[in-house]
């Protein structure tokens, strides 16, 4: 063999052993995945919530995900009934998206989100909102639109009860009448 062709073999005998090198360093540098996703996941799920014996709240969902950090995700929407005395229902939340939050210990929903007061009619109309049980509150920093029997109420944030018999629009942007229609 030439001193020319013993050059080529030794130069490729050493790329390849610098290659084999290489790779086997790059495989120990490879980190273990670690699954993020959901532990637990359930379909048509209701959960109740009671104090002292009376239903209170009646969530249900087409799908609920549990994590490992204690996160709830309800990737399919959502609805919670808000009971009052009797068991009437008082109000209902609803959402294409919801999810709760433990480390916050808050509920958010999204995507049109509605709130429907039944007894005093009025609707509310948002793309997040966020509910806090252990307040008793729901609030939003996001455009809304409130419909009571009269009016038509816009504005940008939100904070109510839960019941959304009480709430403050935070920056109005407009009222509009609405006619009570003609008596025949």
């Amino acid at each position: 063999m030439s001193s020319h062709g013993r050059h080529w073999l030794w130069s490729g005998l050493l790329l390849a052993a610098l290659g084999t090198a290489c790779e086997s360093k790059s495989t120990a540098s490879v980190k273990p995945v670690v699954y993020k996703g959901p532990l637990l996941e359930s379909q048509h799920v209701t959960i109740l919530f009671s104090d002292s014996a009376k239903l209170q709240i009646k969530l249900t969902a087409p799908v609920q995900q549990q994590f490992e950090n204690g996160d709830q995700v309800f990737p399919k929407g959502m609805q919670v009934v808000f009971f009052g005395k009797d068991k009437q229902v008082v109000n209902t939340l609803s959402g294409n998206y919801g999810k709760f939050d433990r480390n916050s210990n808050l509920y958010i929903v999204r995507g049109n989100v509605r709130v429907n007061n039944a007894e005093k009619q009025q609707k509310l109309s948002t793309e997040e909102l966020f509910y806090n049980k252990q307040k008793g509150t729901i609030y939003t920093d996001k455009f809304v639109r409130v419909e009571t029997q009269t009016e038509i109420l816009t504005g940008t944030g939100l904070t109510a009860n839960q019941e959304f018999s009480r709430y403050k629009i935070l920056k109005p942007a407009g009222i509009f009448t609405v006619e009570p229609p003609a008596a025949e």
